[in-house]
């Protein structure tokens, strides 16, 4: 069995997952032992069920994996890379410009 892991929130609600890792056994009833890869040697291998979810295979699917840079209090900086698109949202009485930014560690489908 296969689960994609969350590891920390970007924007407003937004979870981000990163795997798919091997689950390895169940411990109690709701913390699961995965199979992390020697890039997140550091971070715990036992996780809370909330912050698994399952992964539903396809075989046209083609996972890219990229490895997080993480610092030494084991979490990563979200930096702009480019800007994609510059838009403006007019209103009555103003107008809102809309920026459409590509993150490091992030694809373009991801861009926000």
């Amino acid at each position: 069995m296969k689960g994609v892991m969350r590891f920390g929130k970007r924007g407003k609600l937004s979870p981000r997952f990163i795997g798919p890792f091997e689950i390895l056994g169940r411990i109690g009833t709701l913390a699961y032992h995965v199979a992390l890869p020697p890039s997140l040697a550091a971070v715990h291998n036992v996780f809370h069920v909330s912050m698994i979810r399952k992964y539903i295979s396809n075989p046209s699917h083609i996972l890219d994996f990229e490895p997080l840079q993480l610092t030494s209090d084991f979490s990563f900086e979200e930096r702009p890379v480019q800007i994609l698109a510059l838009e403006e949202q007019r209103l009555r009485t103003r107008v809102i410009p809309m920026v459409k930014v590509l993150w490091l560690n992030h694809s373009e489908e991801e861009a926000t």
